[in-house]
């Protein structure tokens, strides 16, 4: 069984930055491609960003693009998502995911494990 444990989430102000981690229990992390979801209070879970296998192929929805910066290291078995100029419309609960294979997907019904979640609050 994969485990997914995010951290990194917590209060901000509008124009600041986060750094959400995402370790990973498998040792074949290498093997696995990632992603980072969110959902807001009263919304569905909303597609972020998401990073092939290798690392080498990334894709970002397209509002986040430029903002928001999706990483892994597969030597330490985690994934970042670096966001930058973090809007209150950014509040959220943040996710990671994970499916065995390679490429990147953007459906969360791709994904077949999922970390518990980081709050994420921007306050204007």
């Amino acid at each position: 069984q994969v485990r997914l444990v995010e951290s990194g989430g917590g209060l901000v102000q509008a124009g600041d930055s986060l750094r959400l981690s995402c370790a990973a229990s498998e040792y074949t992390f290498s093997n696995f491609a990632m992603a980072w979801f969110r959902q807001a209070p009263g919304k569905g879970r909303e597609f972020v960003a998401a990073i092939a296998d290798s690392g080498g192929s990334t894709y970002y929805a397209n509002a986040l693009k430029g903002r928001f910066t999706i990483s892994r290291d597969n030597a330490a078995n985690t994934m970042d998502l670096q966001m930058n100029s973090l809007k209150p419309e950014d509040t959220a609960v943040y996710y990671c995911a994970a499916r065995r294979g390679g490429g990147w997907y953007v459906m969360s019904t791709s994904y077949d494990y999922w970390g518990q979640g980081t709050q994420v609050s921007v306050s204007s």
